[in-house]
């Protein structure tokens, strides 16, 4: 209960931000792509679905780098996302941080972090305590 409340409460408080709602759905949706969680990714999809997002951008932000729809703030949130996400890897690079600190005020750029942080959390607890998918109980015609 614990843990789950201290999550609850970045949610919480990333609701009283500037952050665009928009900008937030696209970061859970890509947050979960890279890290395979589907019970989020599910749940995010229909979340930035109701936040006006069209399905075909939702299926570009697995290739966004390659996908002409993103605007420059939604490009630098997006690589800030797969950098932090992937920081052991990444090492959070320099010039990912930049285009975030060129783009988004210094608040924003805590917020943003905050929400990546926060979405990584949900997918680390629903893949470590095997989150059944949503879709798990409903029969697929072949």
């Amino acid at each position: 209960e614990g843990l789950s409340k201290s999550v609850f409460a970045m949610g919480a408080y990333l609701a009283e931000t500037d952050l665009d709602p928009q900008l937030l759905a696209l970061v859970k949706v890509r947050a979960s792509v890279v890290n395979g969680c589907g019970f989020c990714l599910d749940m995010h999809w229909k979340e930035a679905r109701k936040r006006g997002h069209s399905p075909r951008v939702l299926a570009l932000v697995a290739s966004w780098r390659d996908a002409p729809v993103f605007g420059a703030r939604e490009r630098a949130a997006l690589a800030w996302t797969e950098a932090l996400t992937r920081v052991a890897e990444t090492g959070a690079p320099a010039a990912d941080y930049e285009a975030i600190a060129a783009r988004f005020a210094p608040q924003e750029q805590v917020a943003l972090t905050l929400a990546i942080t926060a979405i990584n959390s949900w997918n680390r607890i629903a893949i470590g305590f095997a989150t059944p998918h949503p879709a798990a109980g409903e029969a697929h015609a072949a």
